[in-house]
C-alpha cells in the first residue's frame, strides 16, 4: 500500500485526535448544559436529525462488513444488506410518535417499557440494551484498530486508547448535546469520504471486464435469499436496542421533522453503504482478491493501496473522525440508559459523568484482547434483540394485547434463547454446537449451513410463542387462585384507558394526581 512514513502516519493520527478533542471541548463549553446532558427532547429539526441518524447508523465497521458480504454473495447479498440496514430507520418515524405519545417525558424505549410492563421488565430490557451497546462499542474499537493497521502498518493499540480518552473527556463535559452536534459533523464527513473515495477508485482502479461475468457476483444466489430474512430480522430488532436512535427520535421537534430526518437518513445510508460495499467485488474484478476470499473484509483497504499517498492520508483522517463520533454517541446513549433506568435520573450530573469514565476500561480491554471478528460481535447482539424485542412491541397494542404483562415478555425472550440452543443441539447433534449457535459461531455466510437461519427464525417466533405460553400459565394460575379464594377474576378485564405504571402498580386512565415523568428536574 502507498503508505506515509511512520512519523507521518503518527502525526496524522494524533493531530486528528487532538482536533476532535479540541472540537468536543469547545462544543461542551459553548452549548452543553446540565439539563441536556442525558437528552434533548423536542429540540431538533429534520436535517440535523437526518445527519444524526446517518451517523448513528454507521461507524468504521461498515468498511469491513459490507465489503465482506459483497465479496462472498455479490451484488445480491450487498443489496439485501444495504436495504435491510437502511429501511429500519423508517421504523423510528412510524413507532417513534406512538411511543412518544404513550410516554411523552421519556427519551429511550425502556422508559415506555417501564410504564407499560413495569420496573422489573424495564430493567430486564435495559440489561440487554446496555449489552448491545457494549458489544457495539467493542466492535467499533476493533474496527478502527483494524483500519489504522491496514492503512498505516502501525500497531493500532495506541490509537484505540487515545480515542477512548478523547471521547471520554469531551463526553464527560458535554454529554448528549455534544454527541448530537458531533454526529452532524460525522454525517458530513461520511458524505465527503464516500465522494472522494469514489472519485479516487474510478481514477486509479483498473477493472478486468473479462472477470465480471465468470465471477458470478452479479447473479442471484441462495445465500442472498437466506440473508433477506436473516438480516431484516437481525437489524430491525437490533436497532430497537440502540438507545442512540431513540434519543434522536425523542429529540425531534415534530413528527414531521422525524419523518423528514428518517427518510433522508434511510436513503443516504442505502447509497453510502452500497458504494462502500462495492469494493468487495471490485477487488475481485481488479485481480486483487478471489470470490469468498478470507481477506474480503479488507477489500476497501486493498483497493486503496493503488491510490496515491495523499488519498490514503485523507481516508485515515476521516476514518478516525467517523469512529470518534460513533463511539461518543454510543458512550452518551449507554450512560443515558443507565442513569434513566437504574437511577431514575435522580443522581447528580457528576455521577453520570463518572459513569462515562468507569465504563471505558472494560471496553478497551475486551476490544484489545478478544475482539477479532467485528461481524460476529454484531450478530451476537442481533440474535439477542431478535429474541427479546418482538414480544415487547406487542405491548404497543392495548386493543389486542392488553392482557400481556412483563412476566410474559421476560419469559418470551429467555425462552426464545433457550429454543435457539435446543434447535442448535438438534441440528448439529451436539450440545456444544448448540451453545455456539447462541454466539453465531459459524457466521451467516455459508449457504449450506442453515443453523443461523434457523436461529433467527426461532428467536422472534419463539419469543412470541413463549410469551403467550407464559401468559396462559399466568392467567390460568390467577383464575384458579381467584376461584379458590372466592375473589373476582379481573386479569382479562379490558382497560378503558392507557396503562400508567408507577412503582410497578398498574392503573388505567388519566390521573391528575400522578406525575408521569422520567426525569427529576431538580436532580440536574
Amino acid at each position: 500500500m502507498a503508505q506515509l512514513s511512520s512519523q507521518g502516519n503518527n502525526a496524522i493520527i494524533y493531530l486528528t485526535y487532538i482536533f476532535m478533542l479540541a472540537t468536543g471541548l469547545f462544543l461542551a463549553w459553548k452549548y452543553a448544559s446540565k439539563t441536556d446532558f442525558l437528552a434533548s427532547n423536542g429540540t431538533q429539526r429534520g436535517l440535523p436529525l437526518a445527519l444524526n441518524f446517518i451517523a448513528s447508523a454507521m461507524g468504521v465497521g461498515i468498511i469491513a462488513t459490507y465489503a465482506e458480504i459483497a465479496n462472498i454473495s455479490g451484488l445480491h447479498g450487498l443489496l439485501v444488506y444495504t436495504l435491510c440496514g437502511a429501511l429500519p430507520i423508517i421504523g423510528f418515524a412510524i413507532f417513534g410518535p406512538i411511543i412518544r405519545k404513550k410516554c411523552p417525558d421519556g427519551f429511550i424505549l425502556t422508559e415506555w417499557v417501564r410504564h407499560r410492563f413495569g420496573v422489573v421488565t424495564a430493567l430486564y430490557l435495559s440489561f440487554f440494551t446496555c449489552l448491545t451497546m457494549f458489544l457495539f462499542m467493542i466492535g467499533e474499537l476493533s474496527a478502527i484498530r483494524s483500519a489504522i493497521e491496514a492503512l498505516t502498518g502501525l500497531n493500532g493499540l495506541g490509537a484505540v486508547i487515545v480515542e477512548c480518552a478523547v471521547t471520554t473527556i469531551y463526553t464527560f463535559f458535554g454529554g448528549f448535546r455534544v454527541s448530537f452536534i458531533t454526529d452532524n459533523f460525522q454525517g458530513v464527513c461520511v458524505l465527503i469520504l464516500v465522494i472522494i473515495c469514489a472519485c479516487g477508485m474510478g481514477s486509479y482502479i483498473e477493472i478486468d471486464t473479462s472477470k465480471v461475468g465468470p465471477s458470478g457476483l452479479l447473479k442471484a444466489n441462495k445465500l442472498g435469499w437466506q440473508l433477506v430474512y436473516i438480516l431484516f430480522v437481525a437489524i430491525v430488532t437490533n436497532d430497537c436496542f440502540m438507545a442512540g436512535f431513540w434519543l434522536r427520535t425523542f429529540a425531534s421537534k415534530t413528527n414531521k421533522d422525524l419523518w423528514i430526518g428518517c427518510s433522508i437518513a434511510s436513503i443516504v445510508t442505502f447509497v453510502i453503504t452500497s458504494l462502500v460495499g462495492t469494493t468487495g467485488f471490485l477487488a475481485v474484478w481488479s485481480g486483487d482478491l478471489q470470490v469468498g476470499d478470507d481477506n474480503g473484509y479488507n477489500a476497501f483497504f486493498i483497493l486503496l493501496s493503488h491510490m496515491p499517498r495523499w488519498l490514503v492520508a485523507f481516508v485515515l483522517i476521516f476514518c478516525i473522525v467517523l469512529s470518534t463520533c460513533t463511539f461518543d454517541s454510543l458512550q452518551s446513549a449507554f450512560v443515558s440508559t443507565i442513569s434513566n433506568d437504574v437511577f431514575r435520573n435522580k443522581i447528580h450530573t457528576n455521577w453520570s459523568r463518572l459513569m462515562v469514565v468507569i465504563m471505558i476500561f472494560p471496553i478497551v480491554v475486551l476490544a484489545v484482547k478478544v475482539a477479532d471478528n467485528i461481524l460476529q460481535i454484531y450478530l451476537i447482539a442481533d440474535l439477542v434483540s431478535a429474541a427479546v424485542i418482538p414480544a415487547v412491541f406487542l405491548g404497543l397494542s392495548n386493543t389486542y394485547f392488553w392482557w400481556m404483562r412483563g412476566f410474559d415478555v421476560m419469559c418470551g425472550g429467555l425462552g426464545a434463547l433457550l429454543g435457539v440452543f435446543v434447535f442448535g443441539t438438534v441440528y448439529y447433534n451436539s450440545a456444544k454446537e448448540g451453545g455456539k449457535l447462541l454466539l453465531i459461531w459459524n457466521g451467516i455466510y455459508d449457504p449450506e449451513d442453515w443453523g443461523a437461519f434457523g436461529a433467527f427464525v426461532i428467536a422472534p417466533v419463539g419469543g412470541i410463542i413463549f410469551a403467550w405460553i407464559a401468559a396462559a400459565v399466568r392467567i390460568g394460575a390467577t383464575y384458579a387462585y381467584s376461584k379458590i379464594r372466592g375473589t373476582p377474576f379481573t386479569t382479562l378485564d379490558r382497560p378503558e384507558g392507557e396503562p400508567i405504571y408507577v412503582d410497578n402498580q398498574a392503573t388505567y386512565g388519566a390521573d391528575e394526581n400522578v406525575e408521569q415523568t422520567s426525569v427529576d428536574k431538580k436532580s440536574v
